[in-house]
């Protein structure tokens, strides 16, 4: 597989030219400005993959968390769950601790109604845009690291945030609680 192009320069802050960037990825520069959360930035092609993600995992100093977009049978809960980025990933573990049968991946249309976001974009940072229709969810392992990796709603630019300024800053203003849950490291 071809490594991504990636800008080896990290920035701080959002971009001096908005040229040529979505709307979304500048609306989430404004909302992260405007209540204080800093952030480095690293801009890079597209990154469709978690192991396309780790030449920026290394230039930022951050593991870029895996994100996860699912839907209940029904179609009638949504969920996303946040986990390391190197943590297998088990459907029926999940159900299991948040009360949910069948939890499946959500489709690309839902992704976009919901969170403004589409395949290989999913972040914590799209919900600025659910309205509280989204449930967060969250593996203790990734609460451990200091800071998390994630794309601004678009994934050819990567942004380290502090873990805490998440929690503590980003997820009230987005009027956003979440669960915490314990996936193992080994599939069962």
């Amino acid at each position: 597989m071809e490594e991504p192009r990636i800008d080896k320069t990290v920035y701080t802050g959002r971009p001096e030219n908005t040229e040529g960037r979505l709307e979304k990825e500048i609306a989430v520069y404004d909302f992260l400005d405007s209540f204080g959360i800093e952030y480095k930035r690293a801009d890079h092609e597209a990154l469709m993959t978690m192991e396309a993600c780790e030449a920026v995992d290394q230039l930022l100093g951050a593991q870029i968390c895996k994100n996860l977009f699912l839907t209940n049978r029904q179609q009638t809960e949504f969920y996303l769950l946040l986990m390391p980025g190197d943590k297998p990933f088990k459907t029926k573990l999940l159900s299991k601790q948040i009360g949910t049968a069948r939890l499946s991946f959500a489709s690309p249309e839902h992704m976009q109604e919901l969170l403004d976001i589409t395949p290989g974009s999913v972040s914590v940072l799209g919900l600025m845009n659910d309205g509280g229709k989204v449930h967060l969810v969250i593996d203790s392992d990734l609460l451990k690291d200091e800071f998390i990796g994630c794309h601004p709603c678009i994934n050819t630019s990567t942004l380290k945030i502090k873990t805490a300024d998440i929690i503590e800053k980003f997820l009230p203003e987005v009027m956003h609680e979440y669960a915490v849950v314990e996936l193992p490291w080994e599939a069962e």
